[in-house]
Formats: structure tokens, C-alpha cells, sequence
């Protein structure tokens, strides 16, 4: 359904996507990644906004970029607030529909049934600018399925919705997502999670990583964290966390600090709470390490280039637009 072969998009100097090369088959997809990463840049080639500079993209077996017989398949829900204001989602929804050449009572009729369909028809009439945000992401979702596309894009969907209006457009979202194909671009983890969508992971314009949640999980608890300790005698409290066989890194930090390298920081921290009251170490600081999305953007990077954690902090940062 969409497939990207050595991809590269660039804006003079800046680079927005670099030689990205992905398949993906109808269904559930979930593009990850944060601010910055090039998701949108990404979302432009697929949706036919943006020509890449180099390589190819295809989607359903065609070039996008001008191809109206593409872009009638794609459904497209922008991550801005609308701009438009005084339309009502009836006239908004109903415009979108005569751009894609419904008549005018045509489109009407499926303005009104996509509007029904994502849960607005009490404000079908209310101008825009009375509505909530919740309400106005939801118009922006009827304007991009109101036309029944293949395959529905979704950029950042979720963000700036209250936990209420979230939890909903996540369950309509799921709901057409059983019958047609969708692509939904996140910063956050949990949302693509709650889709149960395969996960592409995305940084500085560079796939990382793709799979399901779990094998991204995996991939990311392959790769050891490090806990960082302040104690009146690191050197006994190494001693002791060694004696766990949960240690797979260890080095001082000034006379009082430790950072731990472990696959298993929680047995590793509770091990290291016994061991310093049996020990009579007094421990003032046990942190985990960063678990952040960017933490876990460059683990993924780490693992990805087979790197040291320092090094590949350094080249994530430099690979970023």
C-alpha cells in the first residue's frame, strides 16, 4: 500500500526525510516520533503534498505526488487547528467535498453522514469558532473520511484534546480503522498503542526501527539503562550491586556518584536498596535513567548503529534537522 525506496527530502540544506526505505501493507500503522523527527515531512510524500528530492514513493502501486486517481484514495487530517472559522462543519466538510467534485446535494448528504459518523451532528450548524477543540479536531476527522477513502492519514490527531475527547477519538478512530487502512503519526507512544497499530519509529528523518509494539519494546529493553546513584561509599555499594549478576556497566562519577549499566533496572534498584541497609551505605540518590521518548529514540539509535550510548547520543542529535 505504501512503499518508500531510498526517499530523501530536503529544503535546501535541511534535510526533512534522509534515504528512507519502508513497506507497509494494508491495516494499522503507526508512525512515531518526536517533534522534529520529519513525521510530517514523511506524511507529505505519502499524502502527494511533497515531491521527494530523491528515491521513489508509491502508494497503491502509483506515484502520488499530482495523481488524482491517488489522491481520491487518501483521506487526510492535518495536525493544525482548522483556520477557518465562521463555516459551520456542514459547510467546511460539504466545501471539501465539492473540491473533490461531489455536487452540491451530494455533497451535502455525505457531509451530514460523516459528521453523524465521528459524533457532531448536535453542532453540525454551529459556526467553527463556537466550538470546542475536541469538537473542531472532530469536524477536521468527518472533512477527511467524508469522501470514503482507501486510506486515512492522520497527523498528530490527538494533541491538545482533554483525557475525555482524546479516549473518544481514539475509539472512532479504531472503529474505522476495522474496515479500511490508516496511517497515524505520534509523538506520544500510548496513543499508537491504544490503535494497536504496527510502529514505524522515525529520527531525524531516518527510520530506526518498525514492528509491533512488542518487538519495539523489546528492541528498546535490549539495550541496557543506567541508573544513577549518590552514596557515602559508591565503592561498597559497587561491590554489593556486582555480587547481583545484574550489572552489565559500572563507572564512578566524582566521589560520591555511580552509574550502573543494567537490563533489569528494577531488580537492579531493589537489589541495591537491600543491599545498602544490610550494608549500612547510606544512599541519598537512586535514580533510573532518562525513559523519556527521546531517551528512547536514541537507544533505538544505539541499537541501530551498534554504537556506545555517548557516541550515539551525539550522532542522534547531529542526524536531526
Amino acid at each position: 500500500m505504501i512503499s518508500l525506496h531510498h526517499a530523501t527530502k530536503l529544503y535546501g540544506t535541511v534535510i526533512g526525510v534522509n534515504d528512507l526505505t519502508v513497506d507497509l501493507g494494508p491495516g494499522v500503522h503507526g508512525l512515531l516520533g518526536p517533534n522534529g523527527a520529519g513525521k510530517t515531512t514523511l506524511l507529505g510524500l505519502v499524502t502527494g503534498q511533497l515531491r521527494p528530492t530523491m528515491g521513489r514513493v508509491e502508494i497503491f502501486g502509483e506515484r502520488p505526488f499530482g495523481n488524482r486517481r491517488v489522491l481520491a484514495r487518501i483521506g487526510y487530517c492535518p495536525a493544525g487547528d482548522l483556520l477557518e472559522r465562521r463555516a459551520t462543519p456542514r459547510e467546511w466538510v460539504s466545501y471539501l467535498l465539492r473540491l473533490s467534485g461531489r455536487d452540491a446535494a451530494a455533497a451535502r448528504r455525505a457531509a451530514a453522514a460523516a459528521i453523524e459518523r465521528v459524533g457532531l451532528s448536535e453542532a453540525i450548524d454551529r459556526p467553527l469558532a463556537t466550538l470546542s477543540k475536541g469538537m473542531r479536531q472532530r469536524a477536521k476527522l468527518a472533512g477527511s473520511i467524508a469522501h470514503e477513502p482507501d486510506l486515512l492519514v492522520l497527523d498528530e490527531p490527538f494533541i491538545g484534546l482533554d483525557p475525555m475527547a482524546r479516549h473518544e477519538l481514539v475509539a472512532m478512530v479504531r472503529e474505522w480503522a476495522s474496515s479500511r487502512s490508516l496511517l497515524v503519526a505520534s509523538h506520544l507512544l500510548h496513543e499508537i498503542e491504544a490503535l494497536d497499530a504496527g510502529l514505524a519509529v522515525i529520527l531525524g528523518g531516518r527510520l530506526v526501527a518498525s514492528g509491533d509494539v512488542e518487538e519495539i519494546h523489546a528492541l528498546v529493553d535490549s539495550l541496557p539503562a543506567e541508573i544513577h546513584l549518590e552514596a557515602d561509599e559508591p565503592g561498597r555499594l559497587a561491590a554489593a550491586a556486582c555480587r547481583g549478576g545484574l550489572v552489565d556497566s559500572l563507572r564512578f562519577d566524582g566521589a560520591t556518584g555511580l552509574r550502573i549499566g543494567t537490563r533489569q533496572p528494577r531488580a537492579l534498584a531493589s537489589h541495591l536498596a537491600t543491599a545498602a541497609a544490610e550494608e549500612r551505605i547510606t544512599l541519598r540518590v537512586l535514580h533510573a535513567g532518562d525513559r523519556s521518548l527521546e531517551a528512547v529514540f536514541d537507544r533505538l539509535v544505539q541499537l541501530h548503529r551498534g554504537i556506545g550510548p555517548a557516541v550515539a547520543k551525539a550522532a542522534a542529535m547531529e542526524a536531526r534537522p
